[in-house]
């Protein structure tokens, strides 16, 4: 059935997962708060009206993961990619399905562990990621306990015998030392940071446990008819994608994805300590190294004037997905502008450049140009003790494969 019948059929659905302002929450999302993160809602509801189980999903930026273990979840094939390593580590954990033995083992490890989490025991040092400065911004006076809680922690998950459990506390870690030191002005004591560990451990074994159920779930109620492999998360570029194993030869049904915003600041690759000091620290943490500056997240620098470096990479990467793509082939994107009045405009003609006819949807939107927009209230799109973005509007793109192909 085409897009635009599917859309009249399922409108109250696609609607309200639209303009959901529910926190973001279920199965894995909560490992860990990915800047600009997709509400799972909202993929949810594309998927299931765009696809139908054993399809693949594509996320071409796919962050934390969102868009995978949602797709995996319903039954669907999912690849995704991204160039930042810590995303990477993160949508590798988070798609994993973990047994309840590795479940029971992890869970086990934390409550052993969290008694030896004290400031004032002999912790093993961070060698050669404090060399190249992945401790940079927690060793003040207010941070450094904390600092030494983690490697302390972090040498205990060396104790666990297989990577993935070991990744998995790392994950814990990970998320406990963002709600410690991420945006806060106040850093807790050492008391407070043991039991947010427990906290984080608890809601992080059962968010892998639902994960695991339901994939199973999914497959048993398949009964043969589509083989659904774990999901893929390549640490690469979507700019060449259409070269690689992964994914050659294989039909996607769906692009769900939301790139770098034109002109938006997004720290996807560092915490920001006390204010604006900037820390690399979850890279040490989640043993991920990282060598890039803010702009080669963004695809650019905001600051650029035209945004040339932008939408030059946004058409290389496109261009690619392109490759990938077919007259079946449906591309949702989910996007900001920091000036939408001409970057908007823009950011069409490069879609048009990569191969690709924008669809509107008048009946839905609530806007006149046709598209479908939401505002998100209190959004901030960089962590900043100064306050950010206090409110933003995002739109939702829908793109098929122009007839004469890609440019």
């Amino acid at each position: 059935m085409k897009p635009r019948c599917v859309m009249r059929q399922n409108q109250t659905r696609l609607l309200e997962a639209i303009h959901s302002e529910d926190p973001v929450a279920g199965f894995t999302h909560n490992f860990y708060k990915y800047p600009a993160r997709f509400s799972p809602l909202f993929i949810r509801a594309m998927i299931q009206t765009f696809t139908k189980p054993g399809d693949l999903v594509y996320d071409p930026f796919m962050g934390g993961g969102t868009t995978l273990v949602e797709a995996s979840a319903l039954g669907r094939q999912a690849i995704g990619t991204d160039i930042n390593s810590l995303a990477v580590f993160l949508a590798r954990v988070k798609t994993r399905r973990f047994t309840p033995n590795q479940l029971s083992i992890v869970r086990s490890w934390a409550h052993s562990t969290v008694e030896k989490l004290q400031w004032w025991a002999t912790a093993k040092s961070g060698g050669h990621w404090v060399e190249h400065g992945y401790q940079r911004n927690i060793n003040s006076t207010a941070t450094w306990r904390i600092r030494k809680l983690l490697e302390i922690g972090l040498a205990e998950t060396e104790i666990l015998n297989v990577a993935e459990e070991q990744q998995l506390a790392r994950c814990i870690l990970l998320r406990t030392a963002q709600w410690a030191l991420d945006c806060r002005k106040d850093v807790p004591t050492p008391t407070e940071f043991r039991g947010q560990f427990l906290i984080n451990a608890e809601e992080i074994v059962q968010g892998a446990a639902a994960y695991a159920s339901a994939v199973k779930r999914e497959r048993k109620a398949l009964k043969g008819k589509a083989m659904i492999a774990a999901p893929i998360c390549l640490h690469r570029s979507a700019i060449g994608v259409e070269q690689d194993d992964a994914i050659q030869g294989r039909p996607v049904s769906l692009v769900l994805t939301s790139p770098p915003y034109p002109g938006v600041h997004v720290l996807y690759h560092r915490w920001q300590v006390q204010g604006r000091r900037e820390t690399p620290a979850p890279y040490w943490i989640a043993n991920a190294l990282d060598g890039h500056g803010a702009s080669f997240y963004t695809f650019g620098d905001r600051q650029e004037p035209q945004l040339n470096s932008y939408f030059d990479r946004a058409l290389a990467a496109f261009r690619s997905i392109a490759r990938i793509s077919n007259e079946n082939t449906l591309v949702v994107q989910m996007l900001a502008f920091s000036e939408p009045e001409w970057q908007l405009p823009r950011y069409g003609l490069m879609m048009k450049r990569a191969g690709f006819a924008e669809m509107k949807f008048p009946h839905l939107a609530n806007a006149p140009d046709g598209r479908v927009w939401r505002r998100v209230p209190n959004r901030k799109w960089y962590a900043s003790q100064q306050g950010g973005t206090n409110s933003s509007n995002e739109v939702v793109l829908f793109y098929k494969l122009r007839r004469q192909g890609v440019s």
